[in-house]
């Protein structure tokens, strides 16, 4: 009885060391201190407010006040790459289009939406000798179309549009995925016959007079959800004050660019190495619009969301809580400011 005993005690010893050794590393695990801030960005107009809170200190400012020590950006040339990298780790926050925000939370990117960015802006531009003869979208059949990869924003209301139209994206055209530096070189080396990007590249192209806008992507799928910002579950679950000054910092960025669009345009256009001129001509010639409100576009990033499955790129329907935690917006709004 006494041995029965002594092995009692033992196996109770044993549980209690690892049962105390396991709840101290979770507790380091989660207790670790956040010491800096990763946030995805890509070269586009359409990203200006993410730019212009880090030009301004902005972003440092908002992650000071929780002992963050280092903020910085990480320019990615489209969304699908993007989100690679927040699955990776690699990033806490996201500007991105909804889309491959779509594609990343299906396969159990742990992070929800917690803002608008900006809606409709790109555009399909054609060799000019095409351009001139466009009519509607059967005279891309047959044609070499370069635009982001599968999964992205410009990639969905692509074959969206082409689809409505009674044209197969798969055996009517060649679709080619690419960045924007690869496709405005493409189109402009007459390698292939056209691109369908966000803004600036279409105007890049443009004014390079190696293309024409034929159609705008507001037009082929109205005030459709366009980038949105993506917040990493970590931030939401123990950072909650640091989410609404992100949203914060984000709304007061996105103001600043109606209030001092000249200052926003020299922004973007040194962060993006573009000039001037590209940056002014295609906020005159965009049909795009920046704003906050995730509410806003719920139904648009559903519909994204349909037909991303409907292309076999994501398994199942996800649901609004799924894609969104729009508390934190929500409760900004309802504080008097």
């Amino acid at each position: 009885m006494g041995k029965n005993k002594s092995y009692l005690y033992l196996a109770v010893i044993i549980v209690l060391i690892v049962g105390l050794s396991g709840c101290t590393s979770r507790q380091q695990a989660d207790g670790a201190k956040l010491n800096s801030i990763t946030i995805g960005v890509q070269p586009s107009t359409h990203q200006v407010a993410e730019m212009i809170a880090m030009d301004k200190g902005w972003w440092q400012d908002t992650f000071s006040k929780y002992g963050i020590t280092k903020t910085e950006d990480k320019l990615f040339p489209s969304g699908p790459p993007e989100m690679q990298a927040m699955l990776g780790g690699e990033l806490d926050i996201a500007y991105v289009g909804a889309a491959p925000a779509i594609s990343a939370i299906s396969k159990g990117l742990d992070a929800k939406i917690v803002a608008a960015v900006q809606i409709s802006g790109s555009a399909l531009v054609l060799k000019p000798e095409l351009a001139d003869n466009y009519k509607g979208p059967k005279d891309l059949i047959g044609k070499k179309i370069a635009t982001f990869p599968s999964g992205s924003i410009q990639d969905s209301v692509l074959k969206h549009w082409l689809k409505q139209n009674n044209i197969d994206p798969d055996k009517d055209l060649r679709i080619v995925a690419m960045g924007p530096g690869d496709a405005i070189t493409a189109i402009e080396a007459g390698n292939i016959d056209g691109t369908f990007l966000p803004a600036p590249s279409p105007s890049k192209i443009e004014l390079d007079k190696k293309g024409k806008m034929v159609e705008l992507s507001g037009t082929m799928w109205p005030d459709h959800a366009c980038c949105v910002i993506v917040v990493s579950g970590k931030l939401i679950r123990e950072y909650p004050d640091m989410v609404k000054e992100i949203i914060n910092t984000h709304i007061k960025a996105t103001e600043y660019i109606y209030s001092d669009t000249d200052d926003a345009k020299k922004i973007c256009a040194k962060k993006i190495k573009l000039s001037e001129e590209v940056i002014d001509y295609s906020l005159e010639h965009w049909d795009g619009a920046w704003i906050t409100d995730p509410n806003e576009i719920t139904d648009s990033v559903l519909s994204f969301a349909k037909v991303q499955y409907d292309l076999g790129y994501i398994e199942k329907m996800p649901k609004q809580e799924d894609l969104f935690d729009m508390s934190f917006y929500n409760q900004i709004q309802s504080v008097p400011q």
